[in-house]
């Protein structure tokens, strides 16, 4: 023995400083890593952990999120269970993968899941998470979310803005019969562009008042929000490795999400100054109609009806949380929505037949009309099964420990409802993967958030509350464009591969050829 040792060191003695020094540090990584694992194990065995993937000492389980974690996600629970928990760099984190656990986390621990991480991006673009979506559960919260509630969101403010949405589809019309008339050879239209621009100008009206597009069609407060969508799920050090947060500096993420909220907050700083002009103008007994929901918001503080102070910060952040909620997530769905129509020529002529019977001879499709449209509402309700506007749910944080499906959750563990993979589970879907309105046809599973198999929305408190908004620019939009237009597909047809952001958008945008449909006309 002693001759064996009298060898090693002679053996490391011939090797040179820089050697030794190589030979030492791989030593003591490898020391490291045998001393993470076996503590990982010792406490994952003492606390009795949900299942979890095998992890890199010090990023964990990130590298198997991949370019689109919903599908990763998806995978990776069809091996380790509807319930898993990851370590995203220094961040434990929960995937929920499954209705019943879902149902068992609402049922019976919601307060405990209802709280929220504050996130890099969030914790500058929403003021400090001072919002409904990103702040911290809790009274405040609660007051606030009340406000968005019953007078921003409910039915009756949703149907106030009827004249919006009627004017700005008709413009959607317009533009796509001027498009026909340019390009009589065939050519196709960019239906996402027009999609997009008509979805962000209801919501920048409802919003703000008016709506902010160029004399080329752009709109340029629209193409601000969607990089608040990019730089909310951009990668962030400080988001996984808390201890490492200057890195976001470094890297340039900082200055890039400060750059854009100072675009934004400019902007809006601007519109209120508008406002509080337009009102000082106004005779005192005038009463618009027509109030936006700045104009509303400001009436509140006017009229002392807060249990708290509503400051312009506050103001601001609920403005970026509705424009952000939903204007990018209508959008998306509507591209997803019209993308699977189109594709499929048995559900858009079933569709289109509806549509015309209901509408009749009549010049404009009336909100009344689409109510009545019942396959629509199918063809509705199953793309935002197949394609739920969050593919997986905002995160949650735990307030406490808690146990769920008979395992422990540490206090302040993320957590993730994959939605995306809990909407294509076989157990309650046949034929999860194809789009088939029909299902819903005699269905009573609604969206609300009391069917777990079917929640695209959310659920329990932190469920969103704007879905009757969402909705009514949804539908009516559809609406129309099965009335007034049938259409071609390319010859290529039409790309259906996913990118992930907050919102899972179309990849490839949406060209189609529209021709115009003659009111009256056999169908």
């Amino acid at each position: 023995m002693e001759g064996r040792t009298r060898m090693l060191l002679q053996s490391l003695l011939e090797h040179s400083p820089l050697e030794l020094n190589l030979t030492f540090f791989t030593l003591l990584c490898f020391i490291i890593v045998i001393f993470v694992l076996r503590l990982t194990r010792t406490t994952r065995n003492q606390l009795n952990l949900p299942p979890s993937p095998p992890k890199f000492p010090l990023i964990g389980n990130l590298h198997q999120l991949g370019a689109l974690p919903h599908r990763s996600l998806t995978a990776l629970s069809h091996k380790y269970g509807p319930l898993m928990f990851l370590r995203l760099g220094q961040t434990p984190t929960l995937v929920i993968s499954s209705a019943g656990m879902a149902r068992q986390m609402t049922k019976s621990h919601d307060v405990v899941f209802s709280d929220r991480p504050q996130t890099t991006a969030a914790k500058i673009f929403v003021y400090g998470c001072i919002d409904v979506a990103f702040s911290p559960y809790g009274e405040e919260w609660r007051l606030k979310r009340k406000i968005a509630v019953l007078e921003l969101l409910s039915l009756k403010r949703v149907q106030s803005f009827q004249y919006i949405r009627e004017e700005e589809v008709a413009d959607l019309i317009n533009k796509i019969r001027e498009a026909c008339q340019e390009k009589k050879n065939g050519t196709s239209v960019n239906m996402s562009r027009l999609i997009i621009a008509t979805s962000n100008n209801i919501v920048c009206r409802c919003l703000l008042g008016q709506k902010f597009e160029t004399a080329d069609g752009e709109y340029s407060f629209g193409d601000s929000a969607r990089k608040v969508m990019v730089h909310m799920t951009a990668f962030s050090f400080g988001n996984f490795f808390p201890s490492l947060r200057w890195m976001d500096v470094v890297t340039g993420l900082i200055p890039r999400i400060n750059a854009t909220f100072r675009e934004i907050d400019a902007f809006l700083d601007e519109v209120l100054v508008q406002h509080k002009s337009a009102r000082r103008n106004e005779d005192e007994d005038h009463k618009s109609e027509k109030k936006d929901f700045i104009d509303i918001l400001h009436q509140l503080q006017q009229d002392d009806r807060l249990d708290f102070e509503f400051t312009q910060a506050d103001l601001k952040a609920m403005i970026m949380d509705m424009f952000v909620g939903g204007s990018d997530t209508t959008s998306t769905t509507l591209e997803w929505a019209f993308a699977e129509i189109i594709k499929n020529p048995r559900i858009m002529k079933k569709a289109q037949v509806e549509a015309r019977r209901v509408v009749g001879n009549k010049s404009k499709v009336e909100e009344d009309d689409v109510r009545q449209m019942k396959y629509l509402e199918c063809v509705v309700k199953e793309t935002l099964r197949l394609h739920p506007p969050l593919a997986l749910s905002l995160p949650r944080e735990t307030r406490s420990s808690v146990s769920l499906g008979g395992y422990y959750i540490p206090p302040k563990t993320t957590v993730l409802v994959n939605l995306w993979g809990i909407q294509r589970d076989p157990e309650f879907w046949e034929r999860p993967e194809e789009f088939v309105p029909e299902r819903f046809e005699n269905n009573q599973v609604d969206f609300k958030g009391q069917n777990f198999e079917f929640i695209p929305f959310g659920f329990g408190r932190r469920g969103c509350p704007g879905i009757s908004f969402g909705l009514a620019s949804l539908e009516y939009v559809l609406a129309n464009l099965l009335y007034w237009f049938d259409w071609k597909l390319p010859a290529q047809g039409i790309g259906m591969s996913d990118s992930y952001g907050l919102s899972v958008t179309k990849k490839v945008p949406i060209y189609v050829q529209p021709m115009p449909y003659s009111v009256g006309a056999e169908f």
